[in-house]
């Protein structure tokens, strides 16, 4: 498999620590407020990333973390009046509860910050006796930019380059040695939560967590590290600098996916396009969501309008009458198409080509009509194996909480009829599903229903 690796800035091999085996680590959200459409799109690369490995007989293990300790934490549970801990034990389980609808797997690990503190102060001790870091007594622990040659190079930038173009937004204490230096440790202010360290009390930096988390589960060297284009920098890279500086060998390969955005503007509160997770699920449900979000590739920015939708909701419609023709025709699965599944596989192997991916399957869709039309019992059979398969390598398989199974089970009876020639009864069921509020529209690929 070769993906895009944004440290070397070109399409690599998985070349990973163990053989057979696959460790990742995704950065997970500051749990502060409900899922948003980014968070949700950023969750599902990696999934399906663990999906398919796992489908293509490898060991996977997936860490994503929960941030649980963060500036917009402390303020946001200020202006509730409850709180760090009920704030984030909230919203981690409306996090976890609304990935779960969208239909994405659980990781293996999913450690938060809060759990790591210890492990924090340790690399931040061995930063300090590396000369890496240093103190600034009253303010906290800060990373020593200077200290790290390379500083930058995730993003294909020097520490110049960083220090000239990003010197209006970077927080400088007077203090500092750098501006680009970092806090690892941030001294205690009143009303702050805080942990004992041997520079007093305070709370840990938000780059350290990842560091700790991941090499503490994952070890050393594990295979990739990823999330969204935004945490390339700072985040990631200054992930980086903790991690090696202090001695450790760090992510083997970087993979970072595309934001995204609505109706042709980048997603944001201050423009109104803002749009939550739990809303998008309730109004497309989660399928149309995930089919629309594959058939953007994940380092492309996604566009989410009307029109994406509707082109989603209409593949999601394609996929359930092609089920529901092939049951109304008693086809049963046979064995899988091993020329639909390799070029599958090749859309996946290139840097986990999913719109591609996602042709191969609605064109096995399309054969197995044909195959159906021309009475060929064989093909269907294949065709209806093949598409089973490969929907649930990427999770397309499940079924929405709205689907209604006594509307499928009529549209099935009305295609036996209508296989059988038997067109009153199948009128009938028509008419019945039409007093019900069910349009029925007949295409090549099946049945497709709407409620009027």
């Amino acid at each position: 498999m070769h993906l895009f690796d944004t440290m070397q800035n070109r399409f690599v091999e998985l070349d990973l620590r163990e053989s057979g085996h696959v460790s990742i680590y995704a950065c997970g959200p500051t749990v502060y407020d409900v899922p948003h459409l980014g968070h949700a799109r950023t969750a599902l690369t990696y999934d399906i990333l663990k999906r398919y490995l796992q489908w293509s007989g490898y060991t996977v293990t997936l860490v994503s973390n929960i941030t649980d300790i963060d500036d917009k934490i402390i303020s946001r549970s200020a202006e509730e009046g409850i709180s760090e801990h009920d704030l984030t034990t909230t919203y981690t389980k409306i996090y976890i509860q609304q990935l779960r609808e969208f239909g994405i797997a659980d990781p293996d690990h999913r450690p938060q910050a809060t759990e790591y503190v210890s492990e924090m102060i340790e690399i931040i001790s061995r930063l300090i006796h590396q000369e890496a870091a240093y103190e600034i007594v009253g303010s906290g622990v800060y990373f020593s930019v200077n200290a790290f040659d390379g500083y930058g190079a995730l993003v294909g930038r020097t520490a110049g380059d960083l220090r000239e173009s990003a010197q209006a937004r970077i927080t400088s204490d007077e203090e500092k040695e750098d501006p680009l230096d970092f806090a690892l440790w941030k001294a205690a202010k009143p009303g702050e939560p805080t942990w004992e360290s041997p520079w007093g009390p305070g709370r840990p930096g938000w780059h350290i967590e990842c560091v700790a988390m991941s090499l503490d589960i994952l070890g050393d060297g594990f295979d990739i590290h990823g999330g969204g284009t935004d945490l390339a920098f700072p985040h990631h890279e200054n992930e980086r600098a903790e991690a090696e500086a202090s001695g450790h060998a760090f992510a083997r390969h970087w993979m970072h996916s595309a934001m995204l955005n609505v109706n042709g503007e980048k997603m944001a509160k201050s423009l109104g396009n803002f749009r939550t997770l739990g809303d998008a699920l309730k109004e497309y449900g989660s399928r149309s969501l995930k089919l629309a979000m594959l058939q953007a590739h994940y380092r492309s920015i996604m566009e989410l309008s009307d029109e994406t939708m509707a082109g989603a909701i209409g593949g999601i419609e394609r996929i359930d009458a092609f089920f529901r023709r092939m049951r109304g025709a008693g086809i049963e699965k046979s064995s899988i198409s091993e020329g639909m599944k390799q070029r599958f596989v090749a859309a996946m192997n290139t840097d986990m080509g999913t719109p591609d991916a996602i042709g191969v399957i609605f064109e096995t869709i399309s054969g197995g009509n044909s195959a159906l039309d021309g009475e060929n019992i064989d093909d269907a059979e294949v065709a209806l194996a093949t598409v089973t398969e490969l929907l649930s390598v990427l999770g397309l398989d499940q079924i929405d909480q709205d689907t209604d199974s006594d509307i499928d089970s009529l549209l099935s009876k009305r295609e036996i009829a209508r296989t059988k020639r038997d067109f009153a009864a199948a009128d009938k069921i028509r008419n019945l599903l039409q007093d019900k509020g069910v349009e029925i529209e007949d295409t090549p690929d099946g049945p497709i229903w709407r409620r009027l």
